[in-house]
């Protein structure tokens, strides 16, 4: 199993979710942004690490929202999401072709990632007692 984070950055009142450029795995799909944790690191390191590899931002990680399981053809991943606190920098993309930031109660309508969902979901309940909110 592939433990990868994700991470749920918050600004006014919204959350940035990214989309998977042209000729990477799940292309078109929106996702919280994240990456593979690498040996001997920890999910909090990956995910600064990853984040300010992958969009020049420097971010302070703070509470952990949920995980996630799900099997995609070939490989399993573990999906650990975190609230990200967003701290500097100009976004440069690398692995995306597009970032937006909207409001938690519109996460339903966006193509999520299958792995995100879960996390999606808890996020709502955790943050803004989201009982029904359906994907």
């Amino acid at each position: 199993m592939i433990e990868v984070t994700a991470g749920i950055i918050e600004k006014d009142n919204k959350v940035l979710l990214a989309r998977r450029k042209p000729g990477k795995h799940l292309e078109g799909y929106w996702e919280f942004p994240g990456g593979k944790i690498e040996n001997d690191e920890s999910p909090k390191e990956c995910l600064r690490r990853e984040l300010l590899e992958e969009f020049s931002i420097e971010t302070e990680i703070l509470d952990f929202i949920a995980a996630s399981v799900y099997e995609y053809p070939g490989k399993t991943i573990k999906l650990l999401g975190y609230l990200v606190k967003l701290v500097k920098g100009n976004f440069q993309l690398k692995d995306h072709d597009k970032i937006i930031w909207v409001y938690p109660d519109e996460l339903k309508t966006y193509k999520l990632a299958p792995a995100d969902i879960p996390i999606a979901k808890e996020y709502g309940k955790q943050r803004f007692n989201q009982k029904n909110n359906s994907f």
